[in-house]
C-alpha cells in the first residue's frame, strides 16, 4: 500500500485588540523593544491578571464563524515551561476546558476538515538572535509581545495533502480577516501555523509517529514544509528507520525541515488551573449576539459573486478564498466603474502574475489602487488601448504609481483608429511577406496569425486588432 499523509494544523491567531489579554499594555507592532510592558505581562510578584472582554468577544466570534460549540464555562490554566522570553515561567492558556470545540472548514477539494478546539491564550515574548554586533554571543529579549491575546485553532488530523493544508490555512485566514478577528498579517507574526505531520501505510492503517513543524507564516512555505516532511518520513521508513517524535523548523532558503528539539508531551507542561483567574462564563445571549453581528463569510460571499456578478465558481473561489484580499479589491474595482468580468480578468491575470513576481501573497501588497485598475480596464474595454499595450501600462503603473490615462497620453499609446493608416500598414506587410501570403492562399491558415502579428508590430502595438483582422481578410480575399 502507498503511504498516506496524515496532517493536522494548529493555527495561532492574534486577536485584533488594542491592548493585551490580561493588562492594559498596547499591542502595536514595531514599538521600541520592551516599551509596551507592565508588571502583569512581565510576571512581577503580586501582579494580577484581568481578562480583556474584547478578546473574549473576538474569540467567540471566531468560534461561531467556524461552526464550533461555545461552552458556557471554560477554564484558564498555567502551562509551565522555561524559556528566556517567557518571564513568568508559565503561559496562561486553556487546556482541559477550552472555550469552544467541534467546528469544521470546507476546502476547495470538497474535503471537510474537523476543528477539534479553539482556546484562548497569551503570547510569549520574542528572542532576537540576529542583527546585532554581538549576536554570536548574546540573545536579546523583547517582551512587547508577552501577553498579546491569541486564539489557537486546532484541527483534526483530517488533512491528506500539503496542498489541502495550505488551502485550509488560506481559508482560515480569509474567515478570520473577514470577521475582524485577525489582521491576517503573517509577516508581522499575527498569524502563524504549526503542522503535525505523519505517514501511514494505507488509509486504514494506524497513525504513524508525528513530527511538529513550528511557526510557518506563509501558505507557500507551509505547503513546501509539509511536502518535504512527508517525503523525508517515507524515505526514513523505507530505509528501515524509525520516525522520532520531535519539533522541527522549516528553512525556506533550502526548502528543508531541520530538527529543533525532542517533542514534549502535554503532561510535561504540568498544566494546572490558573488560580488568579475565575472560570470564564459565556452566556447563550453572548453567543447569540456574536452570531447576529456576524458579517458575510467567505462561502456566502463566493455564492454572491456568482449570482450578482455572473462569475464562474472557479473565478469566485479564487477571488474570495485563494487570493488574500482579492474579494475586497475586486468589489472596490467594480464600484469604481469596471465591469465585473474585466475586474476579475485583470485581478486573476496580470495583477496576480505581478504579485507572484514580487514574492507577495496578499492584495494589500498591490501598489495599484482599485480605482486606478478600473480606469485601465475602462481604457481597454473602450478599445482606447490594445490589451497588449494595457499590460505594459499596468507594469508601468505598478513601478511608478502613475495613472493609466497619464501614461497613455505621455507615451502616445492610444490605438490608431485612422483606417487609412491601418490600410497602408496592411498593404506594406503583404508586400513584404509574399511567402506568408502564398501560404495563406494555399490553405495554411496559421499564416494569417503571422501577418496579423507583423501588422501589429509595424504599428508598435497601437493598432486595433479587430480592424487589422478585418482589413487583412479583405486584402487577402477568399482563402
Amino acid at each position: 500500500m502507498p503511504y498516506v499523509p496524515v496532517i493536522g494544523l494548529e493555527i495561532h491567531a492574534q486577536l485584533k485588540t488594542l491592548t493585551k489579554i490580561f493588562c492594559g499594555c498596547r499591542t502595536d507592532f514595531g514599538a521600541q523593544p520592551n516599551a509596551q510592558v507592565c508588571p502583569v505581562c512581565l510576571g512581577l510578584p503580586g501582579a494580577l491578571p484581568v481578562l480583556n472582554r474584547h478578546a473574549v468577544d473576538l474569540a467567540i466570534r471566531a468560534a461561531v464563524a467556524l461552526d464550533c460549540t461555545v461552552h458556557e464555562t471554560s477554564i484558564f490554566a498555567r502551562k509551565n515551561y522555561f524559556y528566556p522570553d517567557l518571564p513568568k515561567g508559565y503561559q496562561i492558556s486553556q487546556y482541559e476546558q477550552p472555550l469552544a470545540t467541534g467546528g469544521r472548514m470546507r476546502l476547495a477539494s470538497g474535503a471537510v476538515i474537523g476543528i477539534t478546539r479553539i482556546h484562548m491564550e497569551e503570547d510569549a515574548g520574542k528572542s532576537l538572535h540576529h542583527g546585532f554586533p554581538d549576536a554570536d554571543r548574546h540573545t536579546r529579549i523583547d517582551l512587547n509581545r508577552s501577553g498579546t491575546p491569541l486564539i489557537e485553532i486546532v484541527s483534526e488530523p483530517d488533512l491528506r495533502s500539503a496542498a489541502d493544508a495550505a488551502d485550509y490555512f488560506s481559508r482560515m485566514r480569509e474567515v478570520l480577516v473577514a470577521i475582524g478577528v485577525n489582521d491576517g498579517n503573517m509577516e508581522e507574526g499575527s498569524l502563524r501555523c504549526d503542522a503535525n505531520v505523519s505517514v501511514r501505510r494505507g488509509p486504514d492503517a494506524p497513525f504513524g509517529t508525528r513530527t511538529e513543524v513550528k511557526n510557518v507564516n506563509s501558505f507557500k512555505y507551509l505547503e513546501q514544509a509539509i511536502a518535504f516532511e512527508v517525503t523525508r518520513q517515507i524515505e526514513v521508513l523505507e530505509a528501515g528507520g524509525v520516525i522520532q517524535q520531535e519539533t522541527r523548523l522549516f528553512d525556506n532558503a533550502t526548502g528543508r525541515t531541520e530538527s529543533m528539539r525532542g517533542k514534549e508531551d502535554a503532561h510535561d507542561y504540568r498544566y494546572f488551573p490558573e488560580p488568579d483567574l475565575p472560570p470564564l462564563v459565556v452566556s447563550q445571549a453572548w453567543v447569540d449576539a456574536a452570531r447576529a453581528a456576524m458579517p458575510e463569510l467567505p462561502d456566502a460571499r463566493q455564492a454572491r459573486f456568482m449570482s450578482a456578478y455572473g462569475l464562474s465558481a472557479y473565478d469566485a473561489n479564487l477571488l474570495v478564498q485563494l487570493i488574500a484580499g482579492g474579494a475586497d479589491y475586486f468589489e472596490e474595482t467594480v464600484k469604481a466603474g469596471a465591469s465585473a468580468k474585466s475586474a476579475s480578468n485583470w485581478i486573476l491575470g496580470e495583477l496576480r502574475r505581478l504579485l507572484k513576481d514580487a514574492g507577495a501573497e496578499d492584495m494589500t501588497a498591490v501598489p495599484v489602487p482599485p480605482d486606478a485598475l478600473a480606469e485601465l480596464a475602462g481604457l481597454t474595454d473602450r478599445e482606447v488601448i490594445s490589451s497588449t499595450v494595457a499590460k505594459e501600462v499596468l507594469s508601468t503603473m505598478w513601478t511608478t504609481g502613475r495613472r493609466a490615462g497619464a501614461i497613455v497620453d505621455a507615451q502616445g499609446l492610444a490605438q490608431v483608429g485612422d483606417t487609412g493608416a491601418l490600410r497602408s500598414a496592411v498593404a506594406q506587410v503583404l508586400a513584404e511577406n509574399p511567402d506568408a501570403v502564398a501560404q495563406y492562399r494555399a490553405g495554411k491558415t496559421n499564416a494569417f496569425g503571422f501577418l496579423v502579428g507583423q501588422a501589429m508590430k509595424s504599428m508598435k502595438g497601437k493598432a486595433n486588432p479587430k480592424v487589422i483582422n478585418e482589413l487583412l481578410k479583405r486584402a487577402l480575399g477568399p482563402e
